[in-house]
């Protein structure tokens, strides 16, 4: 974690300050706050909100959906999370972004209580993907590895500017400066990253999302970072929507989906993301 996405305003309750890394390309670069820090701020106020489960047993976060509606300024903001329903086996938080008064974002999270196990079988499909190898590192400030078919992983961008399936790995990256970050807003900031292996093609990333939700049966293992990988994807008439396996090193653990609508400012280049180390 080389770097935080917000840091907390002295004095102004619990305000976000973006930081210099939370910015996008998006906007032709302009003062655009990238989706995933977006995310990530919304998950944080979320899982404050969540009460603890009925007789100490933990409550285990299932679903994760952010509406990206408005795009945030770099600028100073604050999300808000309200307990929709807390009961014995399931609770539903929402939570809004809002920059001047004004929202910009929300997302609604669902968490169920653990319990025991089920012995019957059910069927499970193949998920073999395979995560990049140990000691490969990033190329780049962004802390992420790439993959295409025909090309492999990579520890940078460049080979994969093509029409191929495409895989991403990110390494766990710190929301805000001097708070430990937790699996669940690490998860959340990698859902909106879905878009790069969703929809980044031949002439790079020619649709921003919209939104994004994740299924998922648990938590990605501390510290290894989570991977990416293309399942499905549809397109007609400037609208985008596709599908992802989210992965850890221990295997698949969760599927996203996004829905995405071409850019009226043009397509991002992938390439371009992150200082060259």
């Amino acid at each position: 974690m080389n770097h935080a996405y917000f840091e907390v305003a002295p004095g102004a309750g619990d305000t976000l300050v973006p930081r210099p890394s939370a910015g996008s390309l998006w906007g032709g670069g302009t003062g655009q706050m990238r989706g995933s820090a977006v995310s990530g701020a919304l998950a944080r106020a979320v899982e404050r909100a969540v009460p603890p489960g009925p007789d100490g047993v933990s409550r285990r976060p299932v679903r994760w959906r952010v509406d990206l509606f408005r795009p945030a300024a770099m600028a100073p903001c604050m999300a808000e999370a309200t307990v929709v329903r807390a009961g014995r086996q399931l609770c539903l938080v929402d939570a809004v972004l809002r920059q001047d008064g004004r929202a910009v974002a929300r997302a609604g999270a669902a968490f169920l209580t653990e319990a025991a196990a089920p012995e019957g079988k059910v069927f499970s499909p193949r998920l073999d993907f395979v995560p990049p190898p140990p000691g490969m590192r990033p190329g780049t400030t962004e802390d992420r590895l790439y993959y295409s078919e025909t090309v492999g992983w990579t520890p940078l961008p460049d080979p994969h500017q093509n029409e191929h399936r495409k895989q991403i790995w990110l390494a766990p990256v710190r929301l805000v400066a001097g708070e430990e970050g937790t699996a669940f807003q690490f998860t959340a900031m990698a859902t909106d990253v879905v878009n790069m292996v969703a929809n980044w093609g031949a002439l790079g990333v020619e649709f921003i999302n919209a939104d994004a939700s994740l299924v998922m049966s648990r938590l990605p293992a501390p510290g290894e970072g989570l991977g990416l990988a293309a399942e499905h994807r549809f397109a007609e008439a400037g609208i985008a929507t596709g599908t992802a396996v989210m992965f850890d090193r221990a295997g698949a653990f969760g599927a996203v989906t996004v829905s995405a609508v071409a850019s009226p400012g043009g397509a991002i280049d992938p390439r371009l993301i992150g200082v060259r180390r």
